[in-house]
C-alpha cells in the first residue's frame, strides 16, 4: 500500500488507543473492533521487538507491513488470520494519525437525517424519477441514498431548506467523498447534479448550482475485467458439496454464471417459468436492459438444475429458482450480490490468484466472455450471448488477451483507404 505519512508524527500507543476510541464512537461491531485491535497490537509488538521506539511514522507503516503481509499461496492458521486484514487495518490508522478521525466505509444509513423541510423536495424527486425517468427499482434506490446522504451533509453545515445552499456547500460535499474510488464520485456527483437541476426546475432553487460540480471523467474502458485461468474455474466446480443442498444450490447458480454468463440480477431474479424444458432454454428479460434474452439449457446446467429443484430447493409457493438455505425460506433479497458464493467455495478450494482481481460471480461472466474471444467466437455472437446491448460493450473482454486484441484492432492502412 501507498502511505501518505511523512514526517513523525505522535506517539504510536496513543494513536492507536485514540483509534479505538474512535471505532467505538462509531459503533462498530464487537467482531471489526477485535479485528483491528488485533493488527494494532502486533504492531506494537513489532515496534517492541526491533527496537523502533514508540513514535508513528509511515516507515514504521511500511516495515510491519512487509514483515507481514500475506505471500502468494500462502495458508494462514487460525491464529494469522488477522493478516488478511492487515491492508485495511493499516489504511484506517493511517487515516486517523492524518486526519484525527476514522469515516465509516459504510454509510450506516439508519443514521442519516434528511431536514423536515427538506422531505417533500426528496419525495417528489423520487416519484419524478420512478414516473417520468422510468428508474429500474435498484437504480432508484441507489439514487435516493446518495440524495439521503447529500441532504445529511447539508443538515450538518445547519442548511435547513435547500435554497439556503451555497456553492461553498456543494464543492464541500464533493471534497467530503475524497476516499472513494473515481467511478464511485462520478456516480455519486451525476446523481447529485440531476438533482439540483430538479430542484431549479420546479422553483425550490432560484439559481442553478448544478455547474459547481466538477466533471469526473472515468473511461468506460479503463479497468481491465478480472478473469480467472480456466483451471482455476474447474477447482472451483469441482470443490462444491453436490451431496448437500448448498452445494446443489451453488452449484446451480456457478454454472448459470460461468457457463452462460448470466448476470447477477438475472439469476436472483430467475423463476420456475423462465426454464423452458420443452426447448432446453431459459428465457428471461434482462433486469439490467429490460431486453429478452433466450439462452440454450446446456445438458451439465440442466442437470445441475433439476438436481436442485428436485432434491434441495424446500417447499414453496414462490416462482424464484433460488431461495434461502433456512427458514422462512425465500427468494434471494434483491440487494444480494451473491458474493459471498464465490468466497466459500473459492476459500474451500484454496485458490490464490497470481494478481489482484475481482473474483465474484461477475468475474466468472468476464472469464466465459474471454474463453470465447479466444475461440474466435464473433463479437456479435458473445453480444448476443452476454444480453449486451451493443458490441461496443464486448470490446472491453478483448483486453484480456493480447492476441485477441490485436484481431480487434483496426488496420490503419485499411481505414486510410476508406471512402
Amino acid at each position: 500500500p501507498r502511505f501518505t505519512l511523512g514526517s513523525l508524527l505522535s506517539l504510536a500507543p496513543y494513536i492507536v488507543s485514540s483509534a479505538l476510541g474512535e471505532l467505538g464512537k462509531l459503533q462498530y461491531s464487537r467482531r471489526s473492533l477485535q479485528r483491528y485491535r488485533t493488527i494494532w497490537r502486533h504492531l506494537m509488538a513489532f515496534c517492541r521487538e526491533n527496537n523502533l521506539g514508540d513514535e508513528y511514522s509511515a516507515e514504521l507503516v511500511v516495515q510491519f507491513f512487509n514483515a507481514y503481509q500475506m505471500r502468494e499461496g500462502e495458508h494462514l492458521t487460525s491464529r494469522e488470520g488477522w493478516r488478511r486484514h492487515i491492508v485495511f487495518g493499516l489504511k484506517v490508522l493511517d487515516d486517523f494519525a492524518r486526519d484525527g478521525h476514522i469515516e465509516r466505509t459504510v454509510t450506516d444509513m439508519q443514521k442519516i437525517q434528511v431536514p423536515a423541510p427538506m422531505n417533500n423536495a426528496v419525495r417528489d424527486y423520487e416519484r419524478y424519477c420512478r414516473d417520468r425517468l422510468h428508474l429500474r427499482p435498484t437504480t432508484l434506490r441507489e439514487r435516493m441514498r446518495e440524495i439521503a446522504i447529500f441532504g445529511d451533509f447539508l443538515g450538518s453545515r445547519n442548511i435547513t431548506v435547500f435554497d439556503q445552499m451555497q456553492p461553498a456547500d456543494v464543492s464541500a460535499f464533493v471534497t467530503s467523498l475524497h476516499r472513494l474510488a473515481a467511478k464511485t464520485v462520478s456516480r455519486i456527483v451525476c446523481d447529485v447534479r440531476g438533482f439540483l437541476r430538479f430542484l431549479l426546475m420546479r422553483g425550490i432553487l432560484q439559481r442553478d448550482l448544478s455547474h459547481v460540480l466538477p466533471t469526473i471523467r472515468v473511461p468506460q474502458d479503463a479497468t481491465v475485467p478480472s478473469v480467472w485461468d480456466t483451471e482455476l474455474v474447474i477447482r472451483l466446480l469441482k470443490v462444491v458439496d453436490r451431496s448437500s443442498p448448498k452445494g446443489k444450490r451453488d452449484y446451480a447458480i456457478l454454472l448459470l454464471a460461468c457457463r452462460l454468463g448470466l448476470r447477477v440480477g438475472d439469476i436472483r431474479t430467475l423463476t420456475l417459468d423462465d426454464l423452458k424444458w420443452e426447448t432446453a432454454t431459459v428465457e428471461i428479460t434482462q433486469s439490467k436492459t429490460l431486453e429478452p434474452l433466450c439462452l440454450p439449457l446446456t445438458e451439465e446446467v440442466r442437470e445441475a438444475l433439476i438436481d436442485y429443484l428436485r432434491l434441495a430447493r424446500p417447499q414453496s409457493d414462490c416462482l424464484e429458482v433460488f431461495l434461502t438455505l433456512t427458514p422462512p425460506f425465500q427468494p434471494v433479497c434483491e440487494t444480494d450480490n451473491l458474493h459471498r458464493i464465490v468466497q466459500f467455495w473459492k476459500d474451500l478450494a484454496g485458490i490464490r490468484f497470481r494478481t489482484k482481481q475481482r473474483h465474484g460471480l461477475h468475474s466468472l461472466r468476464h472469464t466465459l466472455a474471454t474463453q470465447l474471444l479466444r475461440e474466435q467466437t464473433p463479437f456479435h455472437v458473445i453480444s448476443e450471448i452476454l444480453g449486451h446491448a451493443t458490441t461496443a460493450s464486448t470490446l472491453i473482454y478483448a483486453k484480456t488477451d493480447a492476441e485477441t486484441l490485436r484481431t480487434a484492432a483496426l488496420n490503419t492502412e485499411e481505414v486510410r483507404h476508406v471512402e
